[in-house]
């Protein structure tokens, strides 16, 4: 059964990660000087080891933009170099802008972050049939506590609720999304327009926009899969996404975090709110919570606010320190863009970063990026010969199997989910994985074999039933 790429959700590796992050040391912080020679001397070290093709970062000491830099290409293809002028997709660092964007209607009194969303809509564009939806609030949304997910059978029009509102932490893009149609029916204004008033344009964010504007023909960064090859189109948002379609550059994002450490355009008390912890987001990590808007890391020695961004093909972060006013934000244009944000967190800034460790991306130096390269250089047969390539999870490998299967080398990740059904024999998954790639090569027979191992070992895969139906057929 396919997992997501680039992220591992073994519980045992989770919890390997948590002890690793407990016994960390603390990096030393860098003088302005020697954190910029690190990054120079880093990230294209980083860069070739990562299949990263280009790049941009900004780096903040003490509240001000101090450096920022392009490195490599903005197409593996046209070999154009990413400039100081290069535009990125922000993905979900979108998120936090449009969530200060609503803050300042909370100080005018437009909104209250404690009123029923609701009552903020007319009867006929209510988005929900759970009576749960009544308590949703925006403080949920921006804390991302309000249980919002798409919808199952309508998800254009409606949504659904995963856990009681306010409950617990979950990652909600579609619970953005409905915040912004409400935004838009209070301001009587488009998403994109709406943001660009209240926080682009005030702030001084010339290159940015939520929805696509001429000069990025020639601007835009290209996506690239994590064999560094780039899609042949760029995504052009026509209408504006509060979750996700700004397009921006690493100096004018630093500008709006600039503006976030230092408070412009907010009321002292709703910024204060901004980054109170309004939730916990997970018990293996004691030290992250969720304000309105931004991740929090909060600990004795630090009090920082940070995000990231995921558009499968491309990767970007921030984090921010509150006590020294110091700060980095980079976008990447590759799948493989957060493999190395470690390096550009300790070069930068110093200390720890368990927002990092919890999103748990694959790493450079992870056993299972080192197989994928050992199998394309080698062959999987002559790679998974080593010893040390046969300690990885079920989950790494299943990982190095899809990633095969990606780009047809079909045999190859049949015989690395082969192993992994040596590794872990009774995991209906494992077989599952197996039987999909020999469905892949046209074997039907052997398919449905290992579909019906896979069944007997786990009778709520409700994929294998289906796809023995399909085969059968």
């Amino acid at each position: 059964m396919k997992t997501k790429l680039f992220k591992s959700v073994l519980l045992l590796h989770t919890l390997l990660l948590c002890c690793m992050y407990c016994l960390a040391q603390d990096m030393p912080v860098l003088s302005t000087q020697q954190a910029i020679r690190k990054l120079e001397s880093d990230i294209p070290r980083l860069m070739k080891v990562s299949n990263v093709p280009g790049l941009s970062v900004a780096l903040i000491r003490n509240g001000k933009m101090v450096w920022h830099k392009g490195f490599g290409v903005m197409n593996a293809a046209s070999k154009q170099p990413v400039s100081d002028k290069t535009v990125f997709e922000a993905n979900s660092l979108s998120k936090p802008v449009f969530a200060y964007a609503v803050l300042t209607l909370v100080d005018e009194g437009k909104l209250n972050l404690d009123t029923p969303l609701f009552r903020y809509m007319d009867r006929d564009d209510r988005r929900s049939d759970d009576a749960r939806f009544n308590l949703i609030t925006s403080r949920m949304i921006l804390s991302n506590s309000s249980g919002i997910i798409r919808s199952k059978t309508d998800p254009e029009n409606k949504v659904d609720l995963a856990f009681a509102p306010g409950e617990k932490f979950e990652y909600s893009p579609t619970g953005f999304q409905l915040l912004s149609k409400v935004v838009e029916k209070i301001t009587a204004l488009k998403i994109e327009d709406f943001i660009r008033q209240r926080v682009l344009q005030p702030m001084g964010m010339n290159s940015s926009s939520y929805v696509w504007q001429p000069a990025y023909d020639t601007l835009r960064a290209y996506s690239h899969n994590w064999l560094a090859q780039p899609k042949a189109d760029l995504n052009k948002p026509i209408h504006g996404a509060a979750c996700c379609s700004l397009q921006t550059t690493p100096e004018d994002y630093a500008r709006f975090v600039i503006g976030v450490m230092t408070g412009q355009l907010l009321q002292t008390a709703t910024w204060n709110e901004m980054l109170k912890s309004q939730i916990k987001v997970s018990d293996k990590f004691p030290t992250l919570f969720w304000g309105l808007g931004w991740g929090l890391e909060k600990s004795a020695s630090s009090e920082a606010f940070w995000h990231w961004g995921d558009g499968g093909v491309s990767k970007d972060y921030i984090k921010a320190d509150l006590k020294s006013k110091n700060a980095v934000v980079f976008f990447a244009n590759s799948e493989n863009g957060q493999m190395f944000t470690r390096e550009i967190l300790d070069d930068a800034l110093g200390g720890q970063h368990p927002g990092y460790s919890w999103l748990n991306y694959q790493r450079y130096d992870s056993p299972d990026w080192l197989l994928l390269n050992d199998i394309l250089a080698n062959g999987a047969e002559k790679a998974l010969q080593k010893k040390t390539n046969n300690n990885l999870t079920e989950a790494q490998m299943n990982q190095v199997g899809y990633q095969l299967l990606s780009i047809q080398k079909i045999d190859d990740a049949i015989r690395v989910f082969k192993q992994n059904t040596d590794n872990f024999p009774k995991s209906g998954n494992v077989w599952d994985s197996l039987a999909e790639a020999y469905m892949d090569k046209g074997d039907k027979a052997t398919a449905i074999a290992y579909y019906q191992k896979s069944l007997e070992l786990d009778p709520t895969n409700t994929n294998a039933v289906q796809m023995i139906q399909k085969l059968k057929q």
